[in-house]
């Protein structure tokens, strides 16, 4: 084997001397002051350490001994979009506002590969070492969600046939065909080369496949995976004829190459069947790129992908099984932030792996895709990300940093514009990382931690969606009517699967859990017989496993359990009253008339008079299992009903749920996070007026190092206190 010798100017340079071997398995020696690493890479590992040299940076931070923050700030930085000499100029402006990492390579895979086999990774040596000199971590986003042009000219069968016929085209992302075997080829060559020359780099901490999983492919290529997939899932086409009941309108199958895709309409066993096909496949995706990445990367670089949070293409829960770590891309829904919507989507993420999560994205002020762009207010970036921390986010990153000078998304909001300068935003963003800087050691170790959960399906979503049967029925606005009131009353909720373990909880509220599974009804008896309070919510399993209708009325399996039953369900016209011990309200969308089997079974409300079959019937109620509960709530509940309030705080009071704080004025949002014996209150003012909040007791304000007993917040104002 022949060896080169590149020495570097032992003057003040922390790399005295550096070896390397012309040989893809060679060991490479980095030595100086005191300190020798020893490296397995390829040979072009040479040019990255020779930036490292020339960056200067010292042999601590070389060897990853820096400790990485409690509280990441980063920003989406594409330096492959701009010339080199000037990242040094966007790096420092990064380190000025405490940006701690940066997220590069998603969408670069015409630089990295400009021709199939032909790698070019100096640029993001430099990129990575460059980063590194300003203290500034690398996530590596893979770079599969935007083919370059040579690869779908060369092999068109990669690109996705979309759902009219029509073969998409190069010129925008996520064109690709996810199912296609040539493009998983393709696809884990470019991360597994990345891993290869980053794997064991320590500026790298971790990765992101892809990015933002969205487009399915419908050719025939993929409908014969489907059909291979049913035929693995059911057996035999009786079993699958059976459970889809394919006697209906003639729909039996004689041959699995007969089993069409439906996106929409069809036998609603066969559109959940392809939805769980759906998500099977981006799940193998996905894994085909992380096995290529763990072959040569160390363990202490995690693995995600950015989810959208509440968009429903896919089962985020089956999605996230392989994943180390959940996150999303935070954008506002409309033109202000919505503290219930985007809370409980964080809450959502959370309860993907049920625990802390990133935020991989989210807006610098505005965006470019909605119909009115509207820039959020001054002050409202910050309260956005302490939001975002308090509900259980270890880092906030910015889409993006920079403008680029063309594409898709040139009027994007950014935090520098095109011209390198800071946005007016700036200054807003160095507040909030020199912020993460002074609570990160209060945070570090914590997360949040909940009496409650609801529990959220995809497929319950997804079987709503096709059969609404009232139009106004969207799934979640319905899980956000429970999760408002319950969250102002216990000040932190959980969201998770219903096969999720759920003994830790005092309560579980289950609305609209229209397909139950097998798993999921012995969770949820086995958790009130466990001593727990389980609350159905209106279309509570009308559904099997399989979206066909349950053999028994509603709630199917768990009628036993609760001694009562749905004798019928009602889209509404016009809304029918209904009271009790909890207040009175309107049920203005969907009213189901319930009753009564067991003595034991309580009425907590009836309905008042409407369409007749409704006139007096019980609206509500609930029966005693030992020692847990069990309730079904029929009427669909109002935002700010009385009687919506009244059933939150008799879920919370009978379950025996106790706040997380205590009351706190309207507007003002209170989380908690706890862990290494510490507690820490995030106070975040979304009231239009200055709010004062009186303490339980006195805490350490940790954003100014005072003891207070009392906060007093103005709009978008945030306080950090750690309780003794």
């Amino acid at each position: 084997m022949t060896t080169k010798e590149a020495t570097a100017n032992a003057t003040g340079d922390p790399l005295t001397s550096l070896r390397f071997a012309q040989d893809d398995k060679v060991v490479m020696w980095i030595e100086g002051k005191g300190i020798r690493m020893m490296v397995r890479n390829t040979l072009r590992m040479a040019s990255a350490l020779l930036a490292l040299a020339a960056c200067s940076i010292s042999p601590m931070r070389l060897m990853g001994q820096d400790a990485p923050p409690p509280l990441y700030l980063g920003a989406a930085w594409y330096p492959e979009q701009w010339p080199e000499v000037r990242w040094e100029a966007d790096l420092k402006l990064m380190e000025e506002a405490h940006v701690r990492f940066v997220r590069i390579g998603e969408f670069a895979w015409s630089t990295m590969e400009p021709k199939e086999g032909d790698f070019e990774f100096a640029w993001m040596d430099h990129a990575i070492a460059m980063a590194a000199k300003h203290h500034i971590d690398v996530v590596l986003g893979t770079p599969s969600a935007a083919p370059p042009a040579w690869l779908t000219q060369k092999y068109p069968e990669t690109l996705r046939i979309m759902e009219d016929g029509r073969q998409d085209a190069h010129g925008n992302r996520q064109q690709f065909n996810w199912a296609n075997p040539k493009y998983r080829e393709l696809a884990a060559k470019v991360a597994g080369e990345m891993a290869k020359r980053y794997g064991h780099n320590p500026h790298v901490i971790g990765w992101q496949i892809d990015n933002e999983y969205a487009n399915e492919s419908y050719g025939k290529d993929v409908q014969k995976q489907f059909q291979d997939w049913c035929k693995a899932h059911y057996g035999t086409l009786d079993n699958l004829n059976t459970r889809w009941t394919t006697t209906y309108w003639s729909e039996s199958y004689s041959d699995w190459s007969q089993i069409p895709i439906e996106e929409k309409e069809g036998n609603p066993g066969l559109l959940l069947s392809w939805k769980r096909f759906v998500s099977d496949t981006w799940r193998s995706y996905q894994k085909n790129q992380i096995d290529a990445i763990h072959a040569s990367s160390d363990k202490r670089q995690w693995i995600t992908t950015n989810m959208m949070g509440w968009f429903d293409a896919y089962d985020h829960y089956t999605v996230a099984k392989d994943l180390d770590m959940a996150s999303w891309d935070d954008y506002v829904r409309v033109d202000h932030l919505d503290p219930v919507f985007n809370g409980a989507a964080h809450d959502l993420t959370r309860g993907f792996l049920r625990k802390n999560f990133w935020v991989m994205e989210t807006q610098p002020g505005f965006v470019n895709w909605k119909p009115n762009n509207v820039a959020l207010d001054k002050g409202e970036v910050r309260a956005m990300a302490w939001h975002d921390i308090g509900h259980g986010a270890d880092a906030v990153e910015y889409w993006q940093w920079r403008s680029a000078l063309n594409g898709q998304e040139e009027l994007h909001g950014t935090v520098v514009g095109a011209d390198g300068t800071p946005e007016p935003l700036y200054p807003e963003v160095q507040q909030i990382g020199a912020e993460f800087a002074k609570a990160g050691e209060s945070l570090k170790g914590t997360s949040v931690h909940s009496e409650v959960a609801i529990l959220h399906s995809y497929e319950s979503r997804w079987a709503i969606n096709w059969q609404r049967h009232n139009q106004a029925f969207d799934p979640v606005t319905q899980l956000l009517t429970y999760y408002k009131p319950l969250r102002e009353l216990s000040q932190s909720i959980d969201i998770v699967a219903p096969t999720a373990p759920l003994s830790s909880y005092k309560l579980v509220v289950a609305p609209g859990l229209a397909v139950l599974t097998n798993e999921a009804a012995k969770n949820l008896m086995e958790y009130v017989k466990g001593g727990g309070h389980l609350v159905l919510g209106q279309r509570a399993a009308i559904k099997d496993g399989d979206n066909g209708l349950q053999p028994m009325r509603q709630p199917g399996p768990l009628g036993e359990m609760l001694g009562g039953r749905v004798e019928q369900f009602y889209a509404l016209a016009d809304g029918v009253p209904f009271s009790g011990a909890m207040g009175a309200g309107t049920s203005k969308i969907w009213a189901e008339q319930l009753s009564t089997s067991s003595p034991d079974t309580k009425v907590l409300m009836t309905y008042g008079p409407s369409n007749g079959w409704l006139d007096g019937q019980p609206a509500v109620i609930t029966r005693k299992v030992g020692k847990g509960e069990i309730s079904y709530i029929g009427a669909w509940l109002g935002d700010g009903d009385e009687s919506t309030k009244g059933l939150a705080k008799w879920m919370v009071e009978s379950s025996g749920v106790a706040a997380a704080w205590g009351p706190v004025p309207e507007g003002v949002e209170v989380t908690a996070r706890s862990g290494g014996g510490k507690k820490v209150f995030i106070l975040v003012n979304f009231a239009k007026t200055e709010q004062t909040v009186h303490l339980p007791a006195s805490m350490l304000s940790v954003l100014d190092g005072r003891q207070v007993g009392s906060v007093t917040l103005g709009r978008y104002g945030v306080a950090v206190l750690e309780a003794k």
